[in-house]
């Protein structure tokens, strides 16, 4: 898995006048938990934007002023209601022999014959799915290979499973399926009635030209 790297510098105090400092100063508050005592510390905003606004997952290089270095992922991340800035960041240290659990991004593969010859349409019911792995088996993304899926079908968890990685969701979780179309059911039912209304003038022309009895 791709990692992105953090520039972090410890803080001295974990204070409400000294976060409000760091924020105008154009630095985001973090902590770091999983390796014992919680670490403060703080990071220039911008170097978020790679980890935070993408549909992708990653990594994160943690690299201190000292010179340390520590792997770890996204946990946790909380954003001003009003203006979306973020106001703060909860990472959780990785280690390589311990797994992780992570939301991976679901990535299409293939073509749908549902969708392509039958001219239904292709539902993603999850575009992430929770994974457990060590660091080192952790995907960019779990590919879902669709180009068996016919009109009516659906592709499920149990698919998907790999060697590397546990798929943390119950084993009939539908990943994507093939559903017919609004616009085939509403043309279905045009001709329908279409059908039954020709049905129905045949029918009264029929009687009115029936020769009248003696």
């Amino acid at each position: 898995m791709k990692s992105i790297t953090i520039n972090g510098s410890k803080r001295e105090s974990v204070g409400k006048v000294a976060t409000k400092a760091l924020r105008n100063a154009g630095r985001v508050p973090c902590v770091l938990y999983g390796g014992g005592e919680p670490l403060h510390f703080s990071a220039p905003e911008l170097d978020f934007s790679k980890l935070v606004y993408t549909p992708n997952a990653h990594t994160v290089e943690i690299v201190l002023e000292d010179g340390s270095k520590i792997n770890a992922i996204l946990q946790d991340i909380q954003f001003h209601p009003l203006t979306d800035k973020i106001l703060h960041v909860d990472f959780y240290q990785l280690f390589e022999d311990k797994e992780i659990s992570m939301n991976i991004p679901v990535k299409l593969e293939g073509a749908a014959p549902g969708v392509l010859i039958s001219g239904g349409v292709l539902i993603l019911n999850k575009r992430k799915l929770r994974v457990k792995a060590l660091p080192a088996n952790l995907p960019d993304f779990i590919i879902a290979d669709i180009s068996g899926l016919n009109l009516g079908n659906k592709l499920y968890t149990t698919e998907l499973q790999n060697d590397a990685y546990t798929i943390l969701h119950p084993d009939n979780t539908v990943v994507c399926q093939v559903r017919t179309s609004r616009a085939s059911i509403i043309e279905d039912e045009v001709e329908l009635e279409t059908a039954e209304g020709a049905e129905g003038a045949e029918g009264a022309v029929a009687e009115t030209d029936a020769p009248a009895k003696d």
